[in-house]
């Protein structure tokens, strides 16, 4: 499916606890323990892909092909190693997930199963954990049947029916039959390796296959609206109900830029983002779980007062700093751990906030329904909305040295506003309706007055109140219902942003120099909000083009990075990126036409 090799055609596993990145040659070149956001046992991939320090790596002798694919319907993912005389291995790789004993059983585990296929295949195992973010190999012992990894965080274990010491050792062997491989936490494997480890594969299977039964998918572009919400699914740590940017830090916005941020945290737009699409499938299980973390956050927030990203435990302070034994993607460091943007003020966060929040009073599907005992702590964050919407910040691109009154900000201020009345009028609250219908207003009002530039005819919304210059963001205001996209005031603006910021297929989030130089890739999930504006301005058949052209940059496992590079199709930014994939799902759901099209 891809148009260039990459590094970054790369495929996750996971279960919702822990993830890993797979290459073509089935390495696990990145992971963390015990969670995404913890140390990376794996991390080849930041590490100039070294084979003797962080990665798990097969390899059969006189290899000379290797093909991958993921088992329909699940991020179970296999791969085919050929040798030269034509001697096969087949390698499973996945993370348990499934019901057991009334609860969800995903381990801090890592499972592959290696099994011949033709021949008389000899392989070799490299598992090489690191430990402190690449600073040393963890300490190793063994027994019989297992060996022992001291990691950073937390001690792991190999359990395994393979010949220990050739695992120990690197050595080539013959491969006869199926060997199991469970990497876990330090304690006694419970069973015999190979039922159990067959078992919990089946288990898993069933679980993404009734999973990936229950979404409500448009009937084009399936495939690709599936695998994204897999991989959406598998940024969520399911514990707290947080949801990551990424899996990934330090994947470099475009070569040698520096803009290397560690995604591994829970940013409230972006998981705003992603439980809309979400929504939009009927995966009520990840919003259901992500109003959860929120009610915690709103519960800790003084006066109402939300920062724009949290740990996924929740934690307000995540203080960035480098891993200076990492060397880099492709060696462009600086790889960083933690996000100075949490002591950011980012307005735009209030609103994202109160839009997730809403539908629980409305929809009898949940199982914890809203009231009103939520919707007096909504409105402390309402109020917080309306007193920012005005004020300088950061923006929803986090510039690091200005502030301004972003148009975004204030527009998604004026979204809690009016949300928080549609709630008071379900709730039956007429004069908490008229109070937050006034403060919406307010807001409407005052971005009407202060975001626009030019004559009535051919003049734009503006990227902020204090300048005249453009961004993506401003294509959102037809989403948030703020305003319609036949409005004259509309087409002007987005005649304005393609002449600007669009190249080509592709679309910038902002052309104007900021804190790094001028930005030098697409922003993927911008591109889908050009497909998108074309469609809902009746450029129908332009948006199904370029949205097939989006499609044809996926990696091989069929998803896509935060960044692109516009004249060579190179993915860049950390991986998979939420953004990008909640702009397939959001894209496919717009253009497909309907189920009785087919029938």
């Amino acid at each position: 499916m891809t148009t260039t090799d990459s590094d970054l055609d790369l495929s996750p596993i996971g279960n919702c606890q822990v993830s890993a990145l797979i290459d073509r040659q089935a390495r696990f070149v990145w992971g963390c323990v015990p969670r995404v956001d913890g140390d990376p046992v794996f991390c080849a991939l930041l590490n100039n892909n070294r084979d003797d320090l962080g990665l798990w790596s097969v390899e059969i002798a006189g290899q000379v092909r290797a093909e991958q694919r993921y088992e329909r319907n699940t991020p179970v993912l296999v791969t085919v190693l050929t040798a030269e005389d034509g001697s096969q291995l087949e390698v499973t790789d996945f993370c348990p997930r499934f019901q057991r004993s009334g609860r969800m059983y995903r381990p801090v585990s890592f499972v592959r199963r290696i099994k011949p296929l033709r021949g008389h295949p000899a392989m070799r195992m490299a598992l090489r954990p690191a430990r402190d973010y690449g600073a040393s190999l963890a300490e190793t012992s063994h027994g019989t049947n297992h060996v022992r990894y001291l990691t950073g965080d937390q001690a792991l274990r190999l359990t395994t029916d393979a010949p220990v010491g050739y695992i120990v050792e690197n050595r080539f062997y013959r491969v006869e039959s199926d060997q199991h491989f469970f990497l876990g936490p330090d304690e006694p494997f419970v069973g015999n390796v190979r039922t159990e480890i067959r078992d919990m594969l089946d288990r898993t299977m069933r679980y993404w296959h009734l999973w990936v039964r229950g979404l409500a998918t448009p009937p084009e572009w399936q495939e690709a609206v599936i695998r994204s919400a897999i991989a959406l699914k598998l940024c969520q740590h399911e514990e707290t109900g947080a949801i990551v940017a990424a899996l990934t830090t330090s994947i470099p916005e475009s070569a040698g830029s520096e803009r290397n941020w560690d995604y591994r945290f829970c940013w409230l737009r972006d998981s705003y983002y992603t439980v809309q699409a979400l929504n939009r499938l009927g995966a009520l299980d990840v919003l259901e779980k992500y109003l959860a973390y929120l009610r915690n956050i709103v519960d800790r927030s003084i006066g109402g007062r939300i920062q724009p990203l949290y740990s996924i435990m929740g934690d307000a302070e995540l203080e960035e700093r480098t891993a200076p034994a990492l060397t880099g993607y492709r060696g462009m460091g600086p790889v960083r751990v933690g996000n100075a943007a949490w002591e950011q003020v980012q307005h735009d966060c209030y609103g994202q906030i109160v839009l997730p929040t809403v539908q629980a009073f409305f929809d009898q599907r949940l199982l914890r329904m809203a009231d009103e005992s939520d919707f007096c702590s909504l409105e402390q964050v309402g109020e917080m909305a309306f007193a920012m919407h005005d004020q300088p910040d950061a923006g929803l691109w986090e510039f690091r040295t200005r502030a301004e009154v972003h148009t975004y900000s204030s527009v998604m201020s004026w979204a809690a506003c009016d949300r928080l009345a549609k709630v008071a009028q379900r709730l039956g609250k007429p004069d908490r309706e008229r109070f937050w219908r006034d403060r919406a207003r307010a807001i409407r009002a005052t971005v009407m007055e202060r975001a626009w530039t030019g004559s009535e005819d051919d003049g734009h919304f503006t990227a902020s109140f204090q300048s005249d210059y453009l961004d993506a963001s401003l294509l959102q205001l037809v989403e948030l219902r703020f305003i319609d996209p036949h409005d004259p005031r509309f087409l002007s603006t987005f005649r304005h942003i393609e002449r600007e910021l669009r190249r080509g297929q592709h679309m910038l989030r902002y052309a104007a120099e900021d804190d790094f130089g001028r930005p030098e890739t697409a922003f993927n999930f911008c591109t889908f909000w050009l497909i998108e504006a074309l469609q809902l301005v009746g450029r129908e058949e332009e948006a199904r083009q370029l949205f097939e052209a989006m499609l044809a940059h996926r990696t091989r496992s069929g998803l896509l990075s935060e960044d692109l590079d516009f004249e060579t199709g190179e993915l860049w930014g950390n991986f998979p990126q939420t953004y990008s994939l909640v702009g397939m799902i959001n894209c496919a759901a717009l253009l497909s036409r309907n189920w009785s099209a087919f029938r």
